[in-house]
């Protein structure tokens, strides 16, 4: 029964929540923890600080962690189907029929989701800055998040910042006492999905031969190497796909997962498809399975253990860091790239800011606000 109520909700955010891992984020909270209760703030909090250290598509997998925590295994695996399904269909049917499209109307859909998306990441920044920014050093701590990473930005400075944050927190945000679920600190790390994790990328590369095979080592690779979301994880693709396409093919894809709802990583569906032409179906679905597993598995393997080490005051104050510092991440790319992307003139920002308003009020349903923002794209377009 939970797995189909867990995939419900996760098919309905996956046809809905556009704007990227960033927006992700927004969307989880507010419909798991504010309206469903499936998690509280802590957990949320410790589930969001873990997904941000692991390789990956770090929105899918909080949402598998979601789910998994909501249905178990069943759970996080219902999660990631109905989350990705929506993306993985659109990103096929685009490899499969591109050349069929008005260029006039995807350009016209993409413009009013973009707006979408600096909408949905503001409100993020807010609720979340609202939860894990309550006093002067945690909003300090996040506004420096931002402002470094708006100067330098980069992986690899996303991922020293987290540190950073987690290294202040540990001395400076600890708590007096453990919290409530300090029992969790018996749990150990989870060595049969990190073995799996290890076992299935080594086979891949004895093994893997063939369109197939190669897909499927190409693609777990990608998805076990790459920190910091989709974006991120272009130019790693772009190595592994080589000639086999042309660039302009290439980014028609990357183009349209940045408009799809769901995981930017569902270009895998596209690129399997483009690359797997005598079986187009096939090559989606192995590609994108492989780029998503090794993210999955280390969720498997860890989050227990994390868990435990979350129940401790040190790490708690690691935890609370973390957390502040992915509010200054998600602020800094509500600006680049969220907002630069989006808004070119006062017609886009006051549009934008109508959109916000409409959101913050609680009275327009968040579909009838996709809809809306989509339709002014088009039409404006």
């Amino acid at each position: 029964m939970r797995f189909g109520k867990v995939f419900w909700e996760f098919l309905w955010l996956g046809c809905i929540s556009f704007g990227g891992p960033a927006a992700h984020v927004g969307y989880f909270h507010r419909r798991f923890v504010v309206r469903l209760g499936w998690l509280d703030e802590a957990t949320y909090a410790r589930l969001l600080a873990l997904t941000q250290f692991l390789p990956g598509p770090a929105s899918s997998q909080l949402g598998f962690a979601i789910g998994r925590h909501r249905g178990g295994l069943a759970g996080g695996v219902a999660a990631f189907l109905g989350f990705t399904l929506p993306s993985f269909l659109i990103m096929v049917m685009v490899a499969l029929y591109a050349t069929r499209l008005p260029e006039a109307w995807l350009n016209g859909l993409v413009t009013g989701l973009k707006w979408l998306a600096v909408v949905v990441v503001a409100d993020a920044v807010l609720n979340l800055g609202g939860k894990f920014c309550r006093d002067r050093f945690t909003r300090g701590v996040a506004l420096a998040t931002a402002v470094v990473l708006w100067l330098f930005p980069g992986v690899g400075v996303q991922l020293l910042a987290l540190l950073v944050a987690a290294l202040i927190g540990r001395h400076w945000l600890k708590p007096s006492a453990a919290p409530e679920d300090a029992g969790a600190g018996e749990s150990r790390v989870a060595w049969l999905p990190f073995g799996l994790f290890a076992a299935v990328w080594l086979l891949l590369w004895l093994i893997g031969g063939g369109t197939l095979g190669g897909l499927a080592r190409d693609f777990y690779s990608a998805g076990a190497l790459v920190f910091g979301g989709g974006h991120v994880v272009l130019p790693l693709l772009e190595g592994f796909v080589g000639d086999a396409m042309s660039q302009d093919q290439f980014l028609t894809g990357y183009a349209t997962a940045q408009a799809v709802p769901g995981p930017m990583f569902s270009l895998a569906a596209y690129l399997g498809a483009q690359l797997a032409p005598a079986s187009p179906w096939l090559g989606a679905g192995v590609a994108t399975l492989a780029i998503f597993l090794p993210g999955f598995l280390l969720v498997l393997a860890l989050s227990d253990a994390w868990r435990a080490l979350a129940a401790r005051p040190a790490m708690a104050g690691a935890v609370a860091g973390i957390n502040a510092a992915v509010v200054g991440l998600l602020l800094a790319a509500l600006y680049q790239p969220v907002f630069l992307s989006a808004v070119a003139g006062p017609r886009d920002l006051a549009l934008v800011v109508l959109g916000f308003l409409a959101l913050r009020s609680g009275r327009v349903p968040l579909l009838a606000l996709v809809v809306a923002m989509a339709a002014l794209g088009l039409v404006i377009h």
